[in-house]
């Protein structure tokens, strides 16, 4: 029987700062400013956008746990059009579109899309959205690279 493995060895042992880079991004994120439905939402959709298996199944877990409606899940795809997310939340899935995709007629984060943003989320509620981009862009190389098993933890898959 063939073992199916992470291509990467436990990154957390190779760099083991990694495990204190983690720990301040999730500090930065969970200041209260976003709710973590949020959060998840938009990571989700980062998943999505850059094609990874795992990253889409742990931020489906995670907002299963927080009790989002499997309709707002399956819907994060196609947000633009679905009805399950407020104001904020969309503004939050723009922002991550927006910083991930490139916009061939210009910048990819406009002064408009800005100003949206900012009439929803106070400057420190808007850091903490850019954080959240930041923390789920500094673990896509690994989920990307590393290839770790879509479902299972990390503490599971990366023994020392």
């Amino acid at each position: 029987m063939t073992t199916i493995e992470s291509r990467l060895p436990n990154p957390a042992v190779l760099i083991p700062e990694l495990k204190d880079i983690g720990g301040a991004l999730y500090k930065a994120t969970d200041n209260g400013t976003i709710p973590q439905t949020t959060i998840s939402l938009m990571q989700l959709r980062a998943g999505q956008i850059a094609g990874s298996t795992y990253l889409t199944v742990l931020h489906t877990g995670n907002l299963r746990k927080a009790g989002a409606t499997e309709e707002s899940i399956t819907a994060v795809a196609s947000w633009r059009d679905a009805p399950y997310f407020t104001d904020a939340e969309r503004i939050a899935l723009e922002l991550v579109e927006s910083v991930l995709t490139p916009n061939p007629s210009g910048e990819r984060v406009p002064d408009e899309l800005y100003a949206r943003a900012s009439e929803l989320y106070d400057d420190k509620a808007l850091a903490t959205l850019i954080m959240a981009i930041g923390q789920v862009c500094f673990f896509l190389p690994l989920a990307l690279i590393g290839k770790p098993l879509p479902g299972v933890s990390p503490a599971e898959q990366w023994r020392p």
